[in-house]
């Protein structure tokens, strides 16, 4: 279990770090520091395509794109839920960028993770 937490923690950091709705976020920083640093800003955005590649491949291969699809509705209907009951509220854009980024790094620490979710289902050692 702790194994698939630090999958999603790095598909959640992977995220976050691209974009956020602070202003420490590589989206914010390349725009403002785009003639200053260039060299930087590539490099830094060639690492962020190397792990989106490595996270969307290897989720694309173990659960699909129809996979990817069910388990973001699944994070959808959870948040519906959430807001029926009145848990959950709208009005914060801020609140709301950081359930899609919860919701999206669940998609990837999912399809990352999914060899050992169904290991775990069997009955086996992760």
């Amino acid at each position: 279990m702790i194994r698939i937490a630090i999958r999603w923690l790095f598909a959640f950091i992977l995220l976050a770090a691209t974009y956020n709705p602070t202003p420490f976020n590589w989206v914010r920083w390349s725009l403002t520091n785009y003639f200053e640093q260039l060299p930087l800003i590539v490099l830094s955005g060639l690492i962020l395509l190397i792990g989106y590649i490595i996270f969307l491949r290897a989720t694309l291969r173990s659960i699909g794109a129809f996979g990817m699809a069910l388990v973001l509705a699944l994070v959808a209907a959870l948040l519906w839920v959430l807001y029926d009951f009145g848990w959950l509220s709208l009005e914060n854009q801020a609140a709301n960028l950081w359930l899609g980024l919860i919701g999206l790094s669940l998609v990837l620490g999912v399809g990352l993770s999914w060899s050992h979710i169904r290991r775990a289902i069997r009955g086996k050692r992760i």
